[in-house]
Parts: structure tokens; sequence; C-alpha cells
């Protein structure tokens, strides 16, 4: 079985990755120091705690479990927080992706599968967004995102390594068995903050800005399910693995996009409360439409999502926490590491 190192594997989309990748007989080995993840949603395969930073402990984990190939997801990806403490960002994603490669490098590991993100692209010029837009980010997120691209392309033109970054766009959901889901410490995602209002835990929704040239002047965002998303990370491996795909990018989204609006609606639908609402100010840098182009991603690995209508999302989302979620947010006492 071979091994795959997974950092942030006990993060949101990297737990989902690693049982997607289990399934598709892969051995996922989780990195992670636990400061933004979670222990309980490492449930296929090792956990090894270190920190990014650590070379020799990455080259150690490695080594020990015969890795072969890595997906990367351990990074900080809150933007308010990025644009308070750049420097962080970048000591956090930028060195320690550097960090992680120089481990590959030692070990012989030459293939890697980034999470990156559309915060790459910035204010789009045009919608949906394909990876030929200009690379343009507005936040210090976007810029660690696009650095860590440029350094793979870097390093994949002086040495044998391979690699394919993943930019996707809105991730959500949860698990649709009901064993793993979102549990970030703050919360910032939509999904999970209309939850936080279905159970009572919060009095309001916070829609920041309704005056967008949109449909009903809400942002309209590409949502796509978190187990979708883990699926595109297999096809990238593989096409690692065939040589089909290598030292490129793939948008991940539904080429749908839902206003915040009609998420809060879809939420009412299924959770059956009325969510009340309140109207914030506009967040800057906040794009009036996201929408992914993923047809190269459709194309060239052969990928496909399943959940495309937000009220499977966000039924998959409502069913985790009311179950196996619930326990989790009990044992949350630290804040959430890993994509």
């Amino acid at each position: 079985m071979t091994a795959v190192l997974v950092t942030g594997g006990a993060g949101y989309i990297g737990s989902h990755t690693c049982k997607a990748l289990r399934r598709a007989g892969f051995l996922p080995v989780s990195y992670d120091n636990l400061s933004r993840g979670n222990a309980e949603a490492v449930q296929w395969g090792a956990l090894e705690i270190g920190e990014l930073a650590d070379r020799d402990r990455l080259t150690d984990v490695m080594t020990r479990h015969d890795v072969n190939a890595v997906i990367h997801f351990a990074a900080f990806a809150y933007v308010g927080e990025a644009n308070d403490n750049p420097a962080m960002y970048h000591r956090n994603n930028v060195d320690g992706t550097a960090t992680l490669l120089e481990a590959m490098r030692v070990r012989g590991v030459e293939k890697i599968v980034l999470s990156s993100s559309c915060a790459v692209y910035g204010m789009p010029r045009a919608v949906p967004i394909s990876e030929d837009s200009a690379i343009a980010p507005i936040n210090p997120y976007g810029a660690t995102k696009a650095i860590c691209e440029q350094m793979l392309a870097d390093c994949a033109a002086t040495s044998a390594l391979n690699f394919i970054a993943l930019r996707y766009f809105n991730a959500a959901g949860a698990d649709p068995d009901g064993e793993i889901g979102e549990c970030h410490v703050p919360e910032t995602h939509a999904i999970p903050l209309l939850l936080e209002v279905a159970a009572g835990e919060k009095p309001h929704f916070t829609i920041f800005g309704d005056d967008y040239p949109t449909t009903d002047g809400t942002c309209i965002r590409d949502y796509i399910h978190v187990a979708d998303l883990a699926d595109a990370h297999v096809a990238a491996l593989r096409a690692l693995h065939d040589g089909a795909a290598k030292n490129t990018a793939f948008n991940l989204g539904t080429g749908r996009g839902a206003s915040v609006r009609e998420l809060v609606d879809a939420a009412r639908e299924v959770t059956k409360h009325p969510l009340p609402v309140q109207i914030g100010p506009r967040r800057p840098g906040d794009p009036a439409w996201l929408v992914a182009d993923a047809s190269r991603a459709h194309e060239q690995l052969d990928w496909h999502p399943r959940y495309r209508e937000v009220a499977t999302q966000i039924a998959h989302a409502w069913a985790w926490r009311q179950g196996a979620g619930r326990s989790w947010k009990r044992m949350q006492a630290h804040p959430g590491h890993g994509a």
C-alpha cells in the first residue's frame, strides 16, 4: 500500500482527503501539530505530531513510513488574521512549505499535491474564473499561496519534483457518512456559522454587505463539497503517478454560484429554523462574484463533483453537527491547523 504524507491531515479538508485516500487504496500518514486540527479526525492512518518547520522530524516521518508522495494542506487560512499579521502567514505558509520541500528532497520524495486557493486570483476581471486568469492576490493569505505555487514550479524546473496545485473555491459540507466534519475555532465559514444559529448557539447570522452588483445584492460564491475536494486530491495524486498531468494547477468548483441570501434560504429549509439575519458592512476585498471554471480538472483529472447543490452540502453538515459533531464541539478547547 503506497504511503502518502498528508500535512495538516487533522484539519477539515485534510481529514476528508485521508478517508478518500484510504478508500482508494493509499495509506495516509497525517502530519499535524494540532494547533488548528482535531486528533479525533485522524481515523484512516497514523498521526504524527510535529511542526512543519522541523525538517529533521519531517524527514524521519517520511523515512519510517516509506512515504512515496505528499499532499500538503498545513497552512494558516484566515484572511482577516493574515491581514493583521502577514509576517506570521509568510513564516508559516511559505517558510513551512520550503522546509517541507527540503525534507522531500533529502528523502527523495518527488510528488506533491498542493492545497492552493482561488485567493490567488484576487479580484477577478471575468467570471467564471479559469486557470489562465491573472494571478493577482489582494491579501497576504492569497499571496502566500501564490508564492508556494511559484516555489513548486521553481523546484520542478531544477529537480525531479512533480506537482499539482489545486485551487479550490468555497469548501463546504461534511462527510456524507457522518464520520467527520468542519470544526474550526474561531469559525469563519458561512455554513457552519448558519448552523450555529440553527443550533441556538448564536442569535443571528450576519450578511456582510447587501449592495453588491448581484441579483439580490449579496456576494456570489461557488460552494464545493469537501468530499468532492477530497476526491480531487486522490485524482491529482493518481495523475502524478500515471504521468497524466504534472507541474500545473487546477480549479476546483462546481461552476455554479449561490448568493449569501440563497445560502440562508437553503439553510432555513434544511434546519427548519427561521435563522434571523442582520446586515453588516462589506468586508474589505470581498469580490462580488467568485465562480470557478473547473473544465480543466474535468478533462485532465476525470474529476466531477457529486454534491453540487448547496442544500445537500448544508444537509450533510447539519447531520454531522447533530451527530459526531456534538462531541467534537465539546472537546474543542483550542483553535483549529490544517486546511
